[in-house]
């Protein structure tokens, strides 16, 4: 594969939007292209002082904002496959349920297959682990009534058309792109996809045979040609591997990590598992805090930190073959929660998943944007917050058609509580800064109705199967 000049995908960008918005408007396509070269920031001094990262599991833009009808929104009801003959048919996308039973792949080799080449129509030849071809499975979208609290928050708050992961990968480099922005070892090396993992245990407590995957600056794929998943054995003994837990301490800025049971199979997904200084060090026990639930704790007692990373317990997670649809519910559970808080006038809680999960989605990834491979498809992000920008009209709902990827949302961080950059992709993308407006009174918070409720979670006994296992 050929990385794409940028300035090419900024042509392919907005031809694919046009000709695949359900819901936007084409007034919307020169901000997009504008994006990929300027920044904006916000307008006077943030009023932020808590920040909460709520990261779900493996979901495409459009497998969860299809229909969506926001102007702005960039959706696909159908799409293109490979067919028999080798030539490019269209396919009707199925409305499928939240709680699908069926895993697809994305892995980084999976993503270059459906990408084929920046026409995203192969999605049909991905193979799943057995070798069989997906055919049209990933070609689906959530049915709109089991995801409503999302659909909720989106028209109240802030939704990004443009997210894209960082790489078009598994879950693994997602949770370490969104503690530090990339998953460089060197200057010509990143890891990439998901080591293997063994009885539950994962990052600095893998079985020590445990080797990560990379790509290289030429987009060679090496697996398992890494090193062990844990940054003490990383090049230069790990001291250039550092993540917004190293910036936050040296400002003293509070942080926790909220993970699901640590002695358990969920907590393979607790990014600083793989970060030494914090796996070895006392801040496993004060700065990763399990069960994930005591977010809500934190929350309701006044202690919560100003910098927060929440992962779901499996069930919850939204994660395709976990067969339960409380991902909704869960998410809102804890924007509920912050609503009804003295945090609420404080607070910018992003929402976002963090891989494509193998679905279908219509537009094309700047790939070729930096030199490993990276960004991938498009994910869902949504932005809570009593300053969330408001449309041209006043109204709420406002939809951003800036260019983002994860460091996007490192970078936010950053500008939040004035940290130096890690000097990773958080010092080339763009902040979501721009989904807020600083100057604007705080909305009053309204509720976000769900099926299950807060006390659901909190009296849950845990699923026992991790956020994500591949």
């Amino acid at each position: 594969m050929k990385p794409f000049a940028l300035t090419l995908w900024a042509c392919a960008v907005a031809v694919s939007l046009a000709a695949c918005s359900a819901g936007s408007t084409s007034s919307a396509l020169p901000s997009q292209a504008r994006a990929l070269v300027t920044s904006r920031n916000p307008s006077g001094s943030s009023p932020i002082s808590h920040v909460i990262v709520i990261i779900q599991e493996n979901r495409t833009f459009n497998n969860l904002f299809a229909t969506f009808p926001e102007a702005g929104v960039t959706g696909a009801t159908s799409g293109l496959k490979i067919g028999a003959n080798g030539r490019d048919v269209t396919v009707k996308l199925t409305e499928g349920n939240l709680q699908d039973k069926i895993n697809l792949t994305h892995s980084y080799s999976g993503f270059l297959t459906a990408f084929d080449n920046g026409k995203l129509d192969a999605f049909n030849k991905v193979q799943f682990a057995s070798h069989k071809t997906e055919g049209n499975d990933p070609y689906e979208y959530v049915n709109p009534s089991q995801i409503q609290p999302y659909w909720s928050m989106a028209q109240q708050y802030g939704l990004a058309n443009a997210m894209f992961a960082t790489q078009g990968s598994e879950s693994f480099p997602a949770h370490q792109d969104l503690i530090r922005g990339g998953t460089e070892i060197s200057p010509t090396e990143s890891m990439i996809d998901n080591p293997p993992y063994s009885n539950g245990v994962w990052g600095c407590d893998s079985p020590k045979t445990t080797r990560t995957s990379l790509i290289s600056i030429y987009l060679q794929l090496q697996k398992k040609g890494g090193p062990f998943p844990c940054s003490s054995n990383f090049p230069n003994g790990g001291a250039s591997y550092t993540t917004l837990r190293d910036t936050l301490d040296a400002a003293y800025v509070s942080w926790k990590y909220y993970a699901p049971q640590l002695k358990t199979s969920g907590a393979i997904w607790s990014a600083f598992d793989v970060i030494s200084p914090v796996r070895y060090g006392p801040e496993w026990s004060t700065n990763v805090s399990s069960p994930e639930t005591n977010v809500l704790s934190d929350i309701s007692s006044g202690n919560l930190p100003q910098m927060s990373w929440v992962v779901p317990d499996g069930a919850n997670s939204d994660h395709p073959g976990s067969g339960a649809d409380m991902g909704p519910s869960w998410v809102a559970s804890i924007v509920n929660a912050v609503g009804n808080s003295q945090y609420w006038n404080s607070c910018a809680i992003v929402v976002v998943w963090d891989d494509w999960g193998g679905f279908y989605d219509p537009v094309v990834p700047p790939v070729g944007r930096d030199t490993q491979g990276g960004p991938g498809l498009r994910v869902p992000m949504i932005v809570i917050s009593p300053y969330a920008r408001e449309t041209s009209s006043s109204q709420p709902g406002y939809v951003s058609q800036t260019f983002y990827e994860f460091g996007s949302i490192v970078r936010f961080v950053e500008q939040t509580f004035n940290l130096p950059t890690l000097g990773t992709t958080d010092g080339t993308s763009n902040s979501i800064s721009d989904m807020f407006n600083f100057n604007q009174s705080p909305r009053p918070f309204q509720a976000i109705g769900s099926k299950y409720s807060r006390a659901h979670f909190l009296h849950e006994k845990h699923s026992n199967f991790p956020p994500d296992d591949d």
